[in-house]
């Protein structure tokens, strides 16, 4: 049940006006059951003195393209009530007119956009309005009874609109029912939400939830009386089973849903989606249409519900009718498209949003791990609906029609185009060995910084927990993924590799940089000493890139692996030769790895640093004192000493190697594979020849 969350200490110290209405947004957004996420908006009518301290009456409204569970002042628009109250004289408007109109009323030009709604909330009479989008009111507006459930629960103190795209006609109905029905305490729009208003922002927020309140205890008395969804018709699997389902399948989807573009995946076992993936009604109801607008523009009209008898064994024929129903819901999607286009109209990517598994759960697809959890945020609100809806009635949605016009609809179109400009690695998933040390933890930001989502493993798990935590603190929650992983053990590396297919859906990008070091006169290399480093730069290597390989070629999306060998790697070091043949084997392999992935796309290539200290673990152990010894210097002495060996007089950092990683990966290399290239600073002993 919704809660009023109104704290009075805290509302005191407000200015009346603009920042109480920021405070009033924060509080309904912060419950997605009253709103979903970016819908809704809310507005305050106010007096403020203009540029020339002449008292203006503004209306401070939502922008477009923000949410009000996270907006700041800055991300509401002010418009002068003078220049947009004649407008309610006339008897329609165009969209793109009254943007256009709308846009010469900002009291400033660098407030946003104001919201498409804009005029429902100045065309009514009140001071403070919210439009929300609550689970029960929506429950109620999607119901085939909804205008007879309103009268049992409101009696006469709502209006009822019919379902019409916002926009002028929207706003002059709401504000003419309203006027007609002093009496009136609310509006439902049918299909679509709910409209409260009041003197205050206190009072108006207290309307809004006591509302959704009165509608939430009618929907439960009646949802007490009958089976969620038609009862179950399909088991869980166990948590630790659904999670190696999602797992396993995952890659599969993630190449069947990106055609033109990658998507990101996300996976959902929560205990409302797990309940309607099992319902026996939830097949049909999934397919009935959207439960708001706001919806379908990130979860698509309808989503794909997979039908299978819910067992482990089952997996691989799971995967074919995934790869068969995602086809077949590609060509529904085209056909939806063609009946409905209008000249200029250019569809969308035809793949599903939502994906719901019975037994499993939901998988969800963005072009960001941002956009897919919204997907899966917004169709929880929709699961919510429905069970609302069903309990009171029968669920009814938006017509195809109907859907299509407000997917396709211009004002939609304009707010996915303030979207920033994808970048290289957009859409793209990189997992880095050694992700915590210097190079690996350089990589890893460079790669997000041009879009990335990253997979952080190392042995050393608090360090790449310290390193995802900072790359989602500066680029967003969900960009960094830590895990603990040895490359020596198989187990391990399979599981970081599930680890990231939950997250994010597969892989695309692998830096195998995992390292260590050690020196010692040949005569004087132990068996433990050799098997440790062909341990973990050989096979660690071969472990990390061979499953690497089979994700890639179950994604079949081509994909490029970096390996992170050293100069020694070709030049015979001294004192190092169980270190010197691991580089070697890594470099060789990465060639036969090359030769073998070149018919699925997947690239491989070999950077050949030298002597990278700043940020190394292998530098701060002993290696430094046995490579001082072994050139006889001092340990303090030795980047200096490196610095004098390159032809280019420079020493190497981890940055230079990561841009060298970037390289490999991005596009400007996509015909280059089995390469090696030098970042040593010049040396020439480790010349190729």
């Amino acid at each position: 049940m919704v809660q009023n969350l109104w704290d009075n200490e805290k509302a005191k110290q407000l200015n009346k006006g603009l920042d109480e209405l920021v405070y009033r947004s924060n509080l309904i957004g912060t419950d997605r059951r009253v709103c979903n996420w970016g819908g809704g908006n809310t507005s305050t009518k106010t007096v403020i003195k203009d540029f020339r301290g002449r008292d203006v009456e503004v209306m401070y409204v939502k922008g477009s393209g923000s949410d009000l569970g996270t907006m700041q002042a800055k991300h509401f628009t002010g418009l002068r009530l003078e220049d947009i109250n004649p407008l309610y004289e006339l008897d329609e408007m165009p969209d793109e007119e009254m943007v256009a109109y709308l846009s010469n009323c900002m009291i400033d030009s660098k407030h946003p956009r104001a919201s498409i709604e804009t005029l429902l909330h100045a065309f009514l009479p009140f001071p403070q309005v919210d439009h929300t989008h609550p689970d029960a009111i929506i429950s109620i507006c999607c119901a085939d009874n909804g205008r007879e459930i309103a009268r049992e629960i409101y009696g006469d103190r709502f209006v009822w609109v019919p379902y019409i795209r916002p926009g002028f006609t929207l706003s002059k109905m709401i504000a003419e029912g309203v006027r007609n029905h002093p009496n009136a305490e609310l509006v439902l729009m049918e299909k679509h939400g709910l409209v409260t208003w009041g003197n205050t922002s206190e009072e108006t927020y207290a309307k809004t939830i006591s509302v959704i309140q009165e509608a939430e205890d009618y929907i439960e008395r009646l949802a007490q009386e009958k089976e969620t969804f038609g009862g179950a018709r399909y088991s869980s699997l166990s948590e630790e089973e659904r999670r190696a389902s999602a797992a396993a399948i995952m890659p599969l989807i993630r190449g069947a849903v990106s055609d033109e573009k990658k998507m990101i995946l996300t996976y959902d076992d929560g205990e409302d989606v797990l309940t309607f993936v099992n319902g026996t009604n939830s097949k049909a109801l999934s397919q009935v249409g959207a439960a708001c607008p706001d919806h379908l523009v990130h979860t698509k009209v309808v989503p794909l519900f997979v039908e299978w008898e819910p067992k482990l064994e089952n997996i691989d024929q799971l995967k074919l009718i995934l790869s068969e129903e995602i086809q077949q819901y590609k060509q529904n999607y085209k056909a939806y498209f063609e009946r409905n286009k209008q000249e200029g109209d250019q569809m969308f990517e035809s793949a599903p949003r939502v994906i719901l598994i019975p037994g499993i759960g939901m998988i969800n697809t963005g072009k960001s791990h941002a956009h897919s959890r919204i997907s899966g945020a917004l169709y929880h609100r929709a699961i919510a609906v429905m069970r609302g809806a069903t309990a009171v009635g029968d669920f009814v949605s938006l017509s195809e029609n109907e859907s299509y016009n407000v997917e396709y609809w211009p004002l939609e179109l304009y707010k996915l185009s303030l979207a920033p400009k994808e970048t290289e690695f957009s859409r793209q998933i990189a997992l880095i060995t050694g992700g915590a040390g210097g190079i690996g933890s350089e990589t890893a930001r460079v790669l997000v910084s041009e879009g990335a989502h990253v997979a952080i493993a190392d042995l050393n798990f608090e360090g790449a927990q310290r390193v995802a935590a900072e790359i989602n603190a500066e680029y967003g929650d969900g960009r960094a993924l830590a895990i603990q992983m040895d490359v020596t053990n198989e187990e391990q590396i399979k599981e970081a590799y599930a680890q990231c297919a939950l997250t994010y859906g597969g892989a695309d990008i692998i830096v195998n940089n995992a390292g260590l070091a050690t020196s010692s006169p040949f005569d004087e290399t132990s068996l433990q000493e050799w098997n440790l480093n062909i341990n973990v730069l050989g096979t660690g290597y071969f472990l990390v890139a061979r499953e690497a390989f089979k994700v890639m070629k179950e994604q079949a999306l081509g994909g490029s692996m970096v390996f992170i060998g050293s100069k020694n790697s070709i030049y015979a070091g001294k004192n190092v030769t169980a270190y010197s043949s691991a580089k070697a084997l890594e470099a060789h392999l990465a060639r036969c790895i090359a030769a073998e992935g070149g018919e699925y796309g997947i690239r491989v290539n070999t950077i050949l640093p030298d002597a990278i200290l700043q940020g190394s673990a292998i530098w701060n152990s002993n290696w430094r004192n046995e490579r001082a010894e072994a050139y006889g210097i001092e340990p303090d002495q030795l980047e200096e000493h490196y610095r004098k060996r390159t032809t280019l007089l420079v020493n190497i950092y981890p940055r230079d190697i990561a841009e060298g990683v970037a390289f490999f990966a991005s596009s400007k290399a996509e015909k280059t594979t089995g390469c090696m290239l030098t970042i040593d600073g010049g040396v020439p002993a480790a010349f190729t020849r």
